[in-house]
């Protein structure tokens, strides 16, 4: 196996920690990410003045020279998949795709292939560098299975690593496509009971919480409001359907971006997500409200009904700036369709 040396000094004021130091001075054509300079720290592939340095918070001072060996990016087991992409848009360092709803992101061992990254596995080819010291794409942010809508993945380090961290700061526009039950209102007394819960101007519902994996149900994400992750979700109210009105499409945004999190947060408030099987996707509606056609949609819808429909951010590279927008799905369109027939 081939190995790259990388040689650097530590400049002035480093942080505290010889993985973050090592992450702000590394050359930036090295192309390496963060989470891939901690992995050759414990691989025993970095020196300090000369000396092998095992531990990632090991104190390093300024003007330290550093080492690091990086070898060839090895092969996946990751096996590529001929499965049918939409790909919206591509280049050297990322690509960018609408995801159907029921495939599954990344593999795991419940699901080893027939994923997003094996069919990009596929299609990308000898394209992909050593994303992370692997030859395949690097998923940066996820949605859920049943979930539709825009993904991008990078396909460099030096991408992964720059998309990675607006994530982070939160600094990617995520708009999302949501039907729920019931209609968010700033005249609702029950809902502006509901912790967490405040309504902005124009209508927009902030959800504010803490979320955490659910203590006894390990599929679920429950709501919390010490300890946990701190996410923040808005939502407007786009159409509503029904007569009463029953069920609103909503546009929801991301300031975090945490699991499952507009599906929590819209349950939370009283407004769980139709068709969700996790969070509780059935409401009995008053008889007539919706009409015979919008029923039959609706009996069989069996996924949450929530489609990222726009993703924007910096180019990792040339730093343009970058927004793509996804058609709502077939079944979600079929779904409205059905739900804006008025009841007989």
């Amino acid at each position: 196996m081939s190995i790259t040396s990388v040689r650097f000094r530590i400049s002035e004021a480093p942080p505290s920690r010889l993985d973050k130091a090592v992450a702000r001075d590394v050359p930036e054509d090295a192309s390496l990410s963060r989470t891939r300079l901690s992995r050759l720290i414990t691989d025993g592939a970095v020196k300090v003045n000369g000396v092998v340095v095992l531990d990632p918070k090991a104190k390093v001072l300024e003007g330290a020279d550093v080492e690091i060996d990086v070898p060839e990016a090895e092969e996946s087991h990751i096996l590529p998949e001929n499965i049918p992409l939409d790909v919206i848009y591509e280049d050297d360092d990322l690509i960018v795709v609408n995801k159907p709803a029921g495939m599954v992101v990344h593999p795991a061992p419940g699901t080893p292939n027939g994923t997003l990254v094996n069919a990009l596995m596929h299609h990308c080819g000898d394209t992909l560098s050593g994303v992370g010291g692997m030859k395949r794409p690097g998923i940066v942010h996820r949605i859920d299975k049943e979930t539709s809508g825009i993904l991008v993945a990078a396909k460099t380090d030096t991408a992964h690593h720059g998309l990675a961290a607006q994530f982070a700061d939160h600094s990617t526009e995520r708009y999302y496509k949501a039907l729920v039950y019931g209609v968010p209102d700033a005249n609702d007394p029950r809902l502006r009971g509901v912790k967490g819960a405040s309504f902005e101007t124009s209508n927009i519902l902030r959800m504010t919480t803490q979320l955490a994996r659910h203590k006894t149900d390990r599929q679920r994400q429950a709501v919390l409001f010490q300890g946990g992750r701190h996410a923040v979700t808005r939502a407007r109210t786009v159409q509503r359907f029904g007569a009463p009105e029953v069920i609103a499409l909503m546009e929801c945004w991301l300031e975090t971006g945490r699991t499952h999190q507009i599906r929590v947060h819209m349950t939370h408030a009283g407004h769980g997500l139709v068709g969700d099987p996790v969070y509780g996707g059935k409401r009995k509606l008053p008889k007539g409200s919706i009409s015979d056609d919008g029923l039959r949609e609706l009996g069989v819808f069996k996924r949450q009904a929530l489609h990222a429909a726009v993703l924007g951010f910096k180019h990792p590279v040339t730093g343009e700036m970058m927004r793509f927008e996804a058609d709502m799905p077939a079944d979600m369109s079929r779904l409205i369709a059905a739900l804006e027939i008025p009841a007989k």
